[in-house]
């Protein structure tokens, strides 16, 4: 509850997106077997993982654009507006990070 979501009831929460640095003029993507949290470390972004379930907020990240699907359950409707939890959460299509 709080924000999961099972992925046969939600194709895209399956599918692969890419994420674009800002900081860094770099495109990203991310695959269905990966989180977005993974892909972010590998490139060097300095992300501190916290619980790697959604429920504690530690990795929350700031996002400028993008169709977000959010899967945590620590985020308010405000805050979701502004951060994903990368752990998590995946996207619709393309989002920007301001990492």
């Amino acid at each position: 509850m709080g924000g999961e979501t099972d992925a046969r009831s939600n194709p895209a929460a399956t599918d692969d997106f890419e994420v674009y640095l800002a900081w860094s003029d770099m495109t990203l993507r991310v695959r269905s077997d990966q989180t977005l949290l993974s892909v972010l470390l590998e490139a060097g972004v300095a992300i501190s993982p916290g619980c790697l379930t959604g429920g504690c907020g530690e990795c929350a990240t700031a996002y400028v654009e993008g169709d977000v699907i959010h899967k945590d359950s620590c985020l308010s409707a405000v805050d979701r507006e502004r951060f994903l939890c990368p752990c998590v959460s995946r996207a619709k299509s393309r989002i920007v990070v301001a990492a």
